[in-house]
């Protein structure tokens, strides 16, 4: 068994354990044998129990911060007054040639210790002021609609459907040193498999014909798929009272989609820029 040398190198409970043993009667080498340490440690530590009535194992104060408390506070506000700082920038802002500057590690540490962690960060659509006021007054407008009102909306979009795997990220949990074991791999195939992009609607009432778009779909394209495919559904559907929802793609609001809606009377559904449904 390896000899402790020191009551530093001691727990708390092990020196209490250790005094106990001395009170019961049992003799320093015994104690020093049960405990791990060597005799002169016992006796030192029962010396000092009589002298003291206590013996108390002093925590290491370890080495001494390397940073002041301005500087700490001037690492995190940097980060929060610009969170796409990397640790590395921060030092360059707070290094100076007259002080002993902090080392990479130290920077990222008092990060860690104000609750500032690297974290990739989440990707949404950039929506001006101007689109952020318009999408709030739309959702003013329409928060008291009812139930019946909602379901004589006829949705529309085109969506593309790939037909081997998925563009979106992907995680596993894996042991470590496995990365290429079948289990934890996300096949693949040349050309990324293909994808088919289809136009589809759909209202209270039930779910339209899944349309095929081949090739690039234009306003012509578009105005067919309205007359043979989306009206035909409309007529048998919906009938009176509907209104139709798309979005802002430019065919969908060019002069030939516009005079169509305007002939056939077919009331739109105001639609705000990049409205996030």
């Amino acid at each position: 068994m390896a000899r402790h040398t020191g009551i530093r190198n001691l727990r708390q409970d092990q020196v209490d354990a250790i005094t106990r043993s001395l009170h019961a009667g049992l003799t320093s080498r015994q104690v020093s044998e049960i405990q791990g340490v060597t005799i002169r440690c016992v006796q030192r530590m029962w010396k000092k129990y009589k002298d003291t009535g206590s013996v108390e194992v002093k925590k290491h104060p370890g080495a001494a911060r390397t940073t002041s408390r301005i500087v700490d506070r001037n690492i995190v506000r940097l980060a929060r007054n610009d969170p796409r700082l990397t640790a590395a920038e921060i030092l360059r802002e707070i290094s100076t040639p007259e002080e002993p500057n902090p080392s990479l590690s130290t920077v990222q540490r008092r990060l860690r210790e104000a609750g500032l962690f690297g974290r990739r960060p989440a990707k949404k659509p950039l929506i001006s002021a101007k689109n952020r006021k318009a999408r709030l007054d739309w959702a003013q407008a329409h928060k008291n609609w009812t139930v019946r009102q909602w379901r004589k909306v006829i949705w529309s979009d085109e969506s593309k459907f790939l037909l081997f795997g998925t563009d979106g990220i992907k995680f596993v949990r894996r042991p470590v040193g496995t990365r290429y074991h079948p289990s934890y791999q996300l096949p693949t195939v040349k050309g990324g498999g293909g994808s088919v992009m289809v136009h589809g609607s759909f209202c209270g009432k039930g779910v339209g014909p899944l349309h095929r778009i081949e090739g690039k779909m234009d306003a012509k394209m578009y105005l067919n798929i309205m007359e043979t495919v989306i009206w035909p559904f409309v007529l048998s559907t919906a009938r009176r009272g509907f209104i139709f929802q798309q979005d802002n793609d430019p065919k969908h609001k060019s002069k030939l989609l516009t005079k169509w809606f305007r002939d056939n009377n077919v009331p739109l559904l105001t639609w705000p820029s990049s409205l996030p449904i």
